[in-house]
């Protein structure tokens, strides 16, 4: 049974409530629950953090098959959470909810992409499960 840790940043565990017109409506609860009845000969581990060191010793420590990462606002900041995945074996896909090229300039850049083995973004929550595909099929 292939394992995967899908890693969230901050601000998503607003999901479903936090400005519906760019993320949605649906909750990541919702999006976990789907995720699991689609998949369900894959383990599914989950982390929501808003904080940068947390999701770093999640990556460091990670044993699974592959990690799907949507790490909010961390994508276009964070040197370290891209130190870690370039310091890994675990294949990490990084995911977007929203399309970052269509929105503020600050956005277009993600310090993760190239250290992560695909990026997938503007396809909304379906984001999740085409990472996931990637690393089942």
């Amino acid at each position: 049974m292939k394992q995967i840790l899908i890693i969230n940043g901050p601000n998503l565990n607003l999901l479903g409530t936090r400005q519906p017109q760019i993320y949605g409506e649906i909750t990541f609860d919702e999006v976990l629950a789907d995720l699991r009845n689609k998949f369900p000969n894959t383990k599914i581990d989950f982390l929501q953090s808003n904080q940068e060191g947390e999701i770093i010793d999640a990556l460091q420590q990670s044993s699974h098959d592959g990690i799907v990462l949507n790490a909010g606002g961390y994508t276009h900041t964070s040197v370290a959470i891209r130190d870690a995945i370039g310091a890994i074996e675990v294949p990490v896909v990084e995911v977007h909810i929203s399309n970052i090229s269509a929105r503020e300039s600050f956005r277009h850049e993600s310090l993760l992409s190239p250290v992560c083995h695909g990026v997938i973004f503007g396809f909304g929550v379906k984001g999740y499960e085409l990472a996931m595909c990637y690393f089942v099929s």
